[in-house]
């Protein structure tokens, strides 16, 4: 599965793989409930072939029942002497009636010229998201379905596992909502350390 990720460096994309069948380790990566079992994984983001920043993800699950998706990335190497930057992504959430419903999201970028700190909590016993970008809030009514930034990456593994094949996704982001549309493009082979995986490839 292929994915865009820009969160460094703004109008630069930035290709990575994400094998969701393997993201586990070996043995079976899904629960019996159809999400991911707990997790690690690091990335190289490259940019023609140069490392460009280091990327890392965890999965866990919280005594409480709930769940953490957690993204860190740093620049590193050269463009770490241009660019500072680190990017803390984390997601909780929880999973009813086989339904992702995200509950809190934050988003803090530091050490470079650019700072930002979002975060977003989900209230679906008040029917309402309050979200806060740098400090400035406001409110908006909350929608079936709807996502975060983050865990709508575990939703499409999700998904793609169990079957779907309209593959679209309602996202709060930054006091807007918007619609997130992935086109399937086909199967592809990849080798790996942990093995040869076939793939879904989306745009």
């Amino acid at each position: 599965m292929k994915f865009y990720h820009s969160a460094l460096v703004p109008a630069l994309l930035m290709k990575i793989i994400l094998l969701a069948s393997g993201l586990a380790g070996t043995g079976g990566a899904w629960a019996a409930d159809g999400i991911p079992k707990p997790f690690e994984a690091n990335y190289s983001l490259r940019v023609m072939g140069t490392k460009f920043a280091l990327m890392k993800r965890s999965f866990s699950r919280l005594p409480d029942g709930a769940y953490i998706y957690l993204s860190e990335t740093n620049t590193t190497g050269l463009a770490s002497l241009l660019y500072k930057d680190k990017v803390i992504e984390r997601s909780t959430w929880l999973f009813e009636n086989g339904q992702i419903k995200p509950v809190e999201y934050s988003y803090d970028r530091s050490g470079g010229k650019k700072k930002r700190n979002v975060t977003i909590e989900f209230n679906w016993n008040s029917g309402m998201i309050s979200t806060s970008v740098n400090g400035d809030a406001w409110h908006m009514p909350v929608r079936d379905n709807i996502l975060d930034k983050l865990v709508y990456q575990l939703a499409i593994m999700h998904d793609l596992v169990n079957g779907r094949k309209n593959i679209d996704y309602t996202i709060a982001d930054g006091g807007k909502v918007k619609i997130y549309h992935f086109d399937l493009l086909g199967e592809e082979d990849l080798r790996t350390p942990l093995g040869e995986f076939k793939t879904l490839k989306l745009e």
